[in-house]
């Protein structure tokens, strides 16, 4: 059976309802600032999973002469216009 490393701790949420990610858990989950995750609610419990960004997963597949600052946002942003060009 394979072993896995878990780290675990309590957090507060706060008024807006934000939790802040300690900083061991970030480094266990290889996680840093910018980032993605993805959150989920099953039942009564919530996980956190780290996700590969839009730019990492695609990286080379579109030819722009000149990049945008936020490339996630881009790539998001076209492929909305995409599919609303494309929709049935």
């Amino acid at each position: 059976m394979w072993e896995t490393d878990v780290s675990e701790t309590t957090v507060k949420i706060d008024e807006k309802g934000r939790i802040m990610i300690p900083k061991e858990i970030r480094k266990a989950a290889k996680l840093k600032e910018g980032s993605y995750v993805s959150i989920k609610a099953i039942d009564r419990t919530v996980v956190i999973e780290s996700e590969e960004s839009v730019a990492e997963k695609y990286s080379g597949i579109f030819k722009i002469s000149k990049w945008p600052e936020d490339i996630d946002e881009f790539i998001v942003e076209a492929t909305r216009k995409w599919w609303t060009n494309h929709a049935t």
